[in-house]
């Protein structure tokens, strides 16, 4: 029975690779009649593969025709390939056309939707050009600060050698390039021109009418030779033809750009599309432990907006804790249209005590340019319950036992006099003979234990036990390794090589807050506090304390059931978003 799963199992393998992760697009989801669209088909996975049955789409589209792009990576010893199938389609009619489902590589590509609006009315004054530019702005009136989508379009219906089409230039507006420029095909008036488009991200800095000068098309035209004149090979009519220098220009774009609304106060300007507030990191069953990091990661997108517009991330106060905040990251993409935005930043929360712990509401106002609203993006507050530490001392252990009972060794203490006078009323007197011989007796005991402890200070090494020396060659290779990050500016390296000493002499000891609670010495106390500041906020402390020089001599380890004094330095709390 065994050997026939597995023969089930050899036979299905096969079909199961064949399975490939494939993928549907469209290189434009508006467009007019007349105009030709591409759809790319994305296999991953693969470098080869037939294309897919195409006659779903005849009712809808013309097929004009196909071609395929395959590409192999190796990244890390790791091996990619993908495979793009690129459709050629030219609809038929105006609406809303469906793409369907398409059987490919044993999986099925995703349905697409394409909205395709009546022809270009616009065209008749670019009627009879061989090469000209059309320019739009969307939309035609924005805030200050929200991101316009500028498209310039260039139409030709020659043969170019060459040619180059300026990038916009424009005061007071930040300027960015989105994606790759789309090739296809587009009616006007009846004629057929080959279509490059291309998409800006335009983000006014200032209040008033914005006016986006005209750019120039620059080229060469061929013009075709005479094939029939094989003797005029370079002459101008030539087969090889002739250039002509031309060029286009488009017209000027007019925006108007306004304030933010003068009621929105001191909050952070933040005109987008869509905004999002989101953190990581929250324990499941809401538990802490008290000394132990809480480490959350918050995250700010914002689609409409470049990383570098979004504000500085932070937590509001918290009770009971101290938070260091980490150095934030900030990333842009765009999916051809629209700049996606996102800045992260790391927090590490320290519980200082036990009981309830609660992180406040998260909030962020930003303005919907879509809508024309004001929003709020929150994040809910929380609350933990805090633990403590394991393996922390109990203080005032003592003072829990009854006052009645005395202490094991507070009862042996007292029965010892108890015992001497009972021993004393009930012995005869002791004769001074046998009083010298018992002090001779002890005074030959304690040279020779004198001797013993002597020779054995004088022992070599070779002579301590293999677990004594394996523990003393231990502490001393934990703590030159600490010297030797302590001399470096490597503040998690220094972090790791201290708590690895301290756990060489105090067993049990899991993170750098523990081995602070469990040291007498302020300065070397101060030190870890100022360690774990540099470590967690990402930037240097107002004091500098040399590690090195504090733990040269060692620990200043504190003696069980002493009580713990605060540390000197302040508590960091970060400011609020709003």
């Amino acid at each position: 029975m065994t050997y026939r799963w597995l023969l089930l199992f050899f036979l299905l393998l096969p079909w199961s690779v064949m399975a490939a992760n494939v993928q549907a697009t469209l290189d434009r989801n508006d467009v007019h009649l007349g105009e030709t669209i591409t759809l790319n088909l994305r296999i991953d996975g693969a470098m080869d593969a037939s294309t897919p049955d195409l006659s779903a789409l005849d009712h809808d589209f013309e097929v004009l025709g196909t071609s395929t792009n395959s590409t192999l990576s190796i990244v890390n010893g790791k091996q990619s390939a993908q495979l793009i199938i690129g459709v050629a389609l030219r609809p038929k009619h105006t609406g809303d056309l469906q793409i369907p489902s398409l059987a490919l590589a044993g999986s099925q590509t995703n349905p697409l939707t394409l909205h395709v609006g009546a022809p270009d009315s616009s065209a008749s004054k670019h009627a009879g050009k061989d090469v000209f530019v059309e320019v739009s702005a969307s939309p035609d009136h924005a805030y200050v600060g929200q991101q316009l989508l500028y498209t310039v379009r260039l139409f030709f219906d020659v043969n170019l050698n060459s040619g180059s089409l300026a990038d916009p230039h424009v005061d007071g507006v930040d300027l960015r390039k989105l994606g790759n420029d789309s090739d296809y095909e587009a009616v006007r008036n009846g004629r057929r021109y080959q279509v490059i488009e291309r998409h800006y991200a335009l983000t006014p800095q200032r209040a008033g009418m914005l006016t986006i000068p005209s750019i120039e098309f620059q080229g060469e035209a061929v013009d075709p030779g005479n094939p029939n004149d094989p003797g005029g090979f370079f002459n101008p009519g030539g087969l090889f033809g002739n250039t002509t220098p031309i060029t286009a220009d488009s017209q000027e774009v007019k925006i108007d750009v306004q304030a933010p609304p003068a009621d929105w106060g001191k909050t952070a300007w933040l005109p987008a599309r869509a905004l999002t507030l989101s953190v990581e990191g929250l324990p499941s069953d809401d538990k802490l432990t008290a000394g132990q990091p809480l480490n959350l990661r918050m995250q700010v997108e914002a689609q409409g907006l470049p990383g570098d517009a979004l504000p500085e991330l932070s937590l509001p106060t918290i009770d009971g804790a101290t938070v260091y905040p980490d150095q934030s990251s900030t990333t842009t993409h765009d999916d051809g249209q629209w700049l996606t935005g996102r800045r992260e930043r790391g927090f590490a929360i320290f519980p200082q005590r036990t009981g309830t712990l609660t992180i406040p509401e998260i909030t962020l106002t930003w303005f919907d340019v879509q809508s024309g609203q004001r929003r709020v993006a929150t994040i809910p507050s929380h609350t933990f319950t805090v633990a403590a530490a394991s393996g922390t001392p109990a203080a005032a252990s003592s003072a829990a036992q009854p006052t009645g009972v005395p202490s094991p060794a507070t009862a042996s203490s007292a029965a010892v006099p108890a015992q001497a006078a009972s021993t004393s009323t009930a012995s005869p007197p002791t004769p001074w003979r046998w009083i010298a011989i018992g002090s001779i007796a002890l005074w030959l005991i304690s040279m020779a234990a004198f001797w013993w402890f002597y020779r054995r200070k004088r022992q070599p090494a070779s002579a301590v036990t293999a677990h004594d020396a394996g523990r003393v060659d231990s502490a001393r290779a934990s703590r030159q390794a600490f010297l030797d990050a302590a001399r470096s500016h490597d503040r998690p390296a220094q972090a790791r090589r201290l708590l690895a000493w301290a756990r060489v002499e105090r067993q049990g000891l899991r993170n750098l807050g523990q081995v602070a609670d469990a040291l007498a010495s302020e300065e070397q106390r101060a030190a870890i506090e100022l360690l774990q500041r540099e470590q967690y906020a990402g930037a240097a402390a107002k004091q500098h304390i040399d590690l090195a020089a504090t733990f040269a001599d060692g620990f200043a380890w504190r003696q069980e059931g002493k009580p713990e004094t605060d540390s000197p330095l302040p508590p960091l709390y970060p400011f609020k978003l709003d």
